[in-house]
């Protein structure tokens, strides 16, 4: 479903969203889902009248696997590169383990839930690894805002020409607008940082903000991130 021109999300992917930026000359994907989701991710690229090999780049926001599922299929099936930020690489490459959500008593009971759900998906090479203030050839360059707390190499993709901000996990509306919290929070690794990097999203201006859960805002999103950051003072 196109959401603003130029902007597709994909609903139906279990829990969270990937979205689609289409250019002319390119696609580019955000998140992947879970696993088995590629099918219907190339279903979408289909319904919008383009080709598999449109699909050029692949932007990572976080490495659990309701953003990796599917990552390493589709970059096999559509040869698309896959961006993530530095510290993201050597867990998507399987490098080295994924670190564990932060420690509480809730966390510990459900320890087995969390550790699966911080899984990546299946190893796939980064092409390109991120830095905070890279710049990423998005709707005439997008800028990387690294924002840390849900993990430790969580990235935004803040554009500012068209106003458009991707806050990943960096941000949620599902439960009202804020930080990871809640449910949410029982992955972060470190949930200080995270309302940290919240208020710096907050302090972006743009129109549009899309999530990996919960419902894009369209029209004065930033006001309403600022609103929400100053309840966190």
């Amino acid at each position: 479903m196109e959401i603003t021109e130029g902007v597709h999300t994909i609903e139906s992917l279990g829990i969270g969203r990937a979205y689609i930026y289409q250019e002319q000359d390119k696609l580019t994907l955000i998140d992947t889902g879970l696993t088995d989701s590629a099918e219907r991710i190339l279903a979408v690229i289909e319904k919008i009248g383009r080709k598999p090999a449109d699909l050029r780049q692949i932007f990572i926001t976080h490495h659990h696997n309701d953003h990796t599922g599917s990552l390493a299929e589709l970059v096999e099936r559509t040869g698309a590169q896959v961006l993530a930020h530095k510290i993201e690489a050597p867990v998507i490459r399987g490098d080295q383990p994924p670190p564990k959500p932060g420690a509480n008593t809730l966390r510990s009971l459900l320890r087995p839930f969390i550790g699966k759900g911080t899984q990546p998906g299946a190893r796939v090479d980064v092409d390109r690894e991120l830095e905070d203030g890279d710049e990423v050839d998005i709707g005439g360059g997008a800028n990387v805002l690294h924002v840390p707390g849900h993990t430790l190499g969580s990235v935004a993709l803040f554009i500012p020409k068209h106003r458009l901000l991707f806050a990943g996990d960096a941000a949620v509306s599902a439960i009202g607008l804020g930080p990871p919290a809640g449910p949410f929070a029982l992955f972060n690794e470190d949930s200080e940082q995270a309302v940290r990097s919240f208020k710096r999203l907050a302090e972006l201006d743009f129109d549009r903000a899309f999530f990996g859960h919960g419902k894009p805002l369209d029209g004065e999103a930033a006001t309403l991130f600022r609103r929400a950051a100053d309840q966190l003072d």
